[in-house]
């Protein structure tokens, strides 16, 4: 295992900063996810750690050592790539063998490894097929094979499902993160997909523009992100904007209609003025008293419906139906929304970051 330690990294393009002074730990045996938007900076930075790009400043180290100058084939790496990168004239034996062809490991002992690690992502009965012969999915597995077999200090993973159908990412990614567990290794993995973040990780990173704008569990990104931008990637969220009143010593918000929430032991003591309330969707559920509401539209999902609703203020509010109502919610048609104050979040309006309680002012 592998500990990792970022600090200070920059990367420029033409000029143009692609990572801004970024600072990061990743513990040994950590699975860790760069998640963000296209062209946020993950894939370079991934590149970065892994010896094929090039350093403006900072340092990388493994276990203490820096590794700046550090050949990629020094660093004892393993890869998995979006496309897979198989030899399409080997069959998925020789593909997951060919590492340890290269660094001259006993045959008997190379035909060991390879039939435990085909085993491990369930290719085994595959093991002659060629790429050619195989679906986008078992590749995917045998690149995942080939990666593990050489026994990394550090497994290395950019967007490896993204090529895959719904269905087949849901698989992939359980048998990724078993794999991940069964070998204990350290593991840096790139991708876009919030869903598939949180589903994997121990500790995700989310990036914008080339800065990391926090980092936690996928429970803590989830339910106290740090500012505006993370509310709004991770999942879903409504986001409204109200005054924050302070009256006898406490902290008040009107989300409307008269509803008047008590925040002043969530909030930050200093934080007054505008500010915005997020509001998950799984916060907000139908109800004969609360928000007056009429229905904008449904989208019926089968375990459940997404339902937008527009407020009297105007905004537009998404909630969840899971109670499988026999007749679908009508545009037009009025509605209260019970909202539970306990799922909020709240954000400054102008600087867009977190006034929660404890949150960095």
């Amino acid at each position: 295992m592998t500990r990792i330690a970022l600090q200070a990294l920059r990367k420029e393009y033409a000029g143009q900063v692609a990572i801004l002074d970024l600072t990061l730990e990743i513990a040994d045996g950590e699975f860790f996810t760069l998640l963000g938007p296209s062209g946020c900076g993950k894939t370079t930075l991934l590149r970065m750690i892994a010896g094929f790009n090039s350093i403006e400043a900072g340092t990388i180290s493994f276990d203490g050592t820096v590794i700046n100058d550090r050949p990629a084939s020094e660093r004892n790496i393993g890869m998995v790539f979006q496309n897979y990168a198989l030899f399409p004239q080997m069959t998925a034996a020789k593909n997951v063998g060919f590492g340890l062809q290269t660094r001259k490991i006993a045959r008997a002992e190379a035909e060991r490894r390879v039939a435990e690690a085909l085993e491990s992502v369930r290719m085994g009965h595959l093991k002659d097929r060629l790429p050619g012969q195989m679906s986008g999915g078992q590749q995917q597995r045998v690149a995942l094979a080939r990666a593990l077999v050489i026994q990394p200090a550090l497994l290395l993973m950019d967007e490896p499902l993204s090529n895959l159908d719904a269905k087949l990412r849901v698989e992939m990614r359980d048998t990724i993160r078993q794999a991940q567990r069964d070998a204990g290794i350290t593991t840096v993995y790139v991708t876009h997909d919030q869903e598939e973040a949180m589903a994997v990780s121990d500790r995700i990173a989310v990036m914008n523009l080339g800065v990391v704008q926090q980092v936690g569990t996928p429970a803590e990104i989830y339910r106290r992100p740090a500012n505006r931008f993370v509310a709004e990637f991770i999942g879903k969220t409504n986001l409204l904007e109200r005054d924050l009143v302070r009256q006898d010593g406490r902290a008040l918000i009107d989300l409307g209609n008269g509803q008047i929430i008590d925040v002043t032991d969530m909030i930050n003591p200093s934080a007054s003025g505008r500010v915005q309330v997020s509001v998950r969707p799984e916060a907000v559920k139908a109800a004969s008293t609360g928000l007056a509401a009429e229905v904008v539209d449904e989208t019926f999902l089968g375990s459940h419906s997404q339902v937008r609703a527009q407020l009297v203020s105007g905004d537009i509010v998404e909630f969840l139906e899971f109670s499988q109502r026999s007749v679908l919610w009508q545009r037009g048609e009025k509605v209260f929304l019970h909202v539970d104050t306990n799922l909020l979040t709240f954000f400054d309006a102008a600087s867009g970051m977190s006034i929660m309680a404890g949150a960095a002012v």
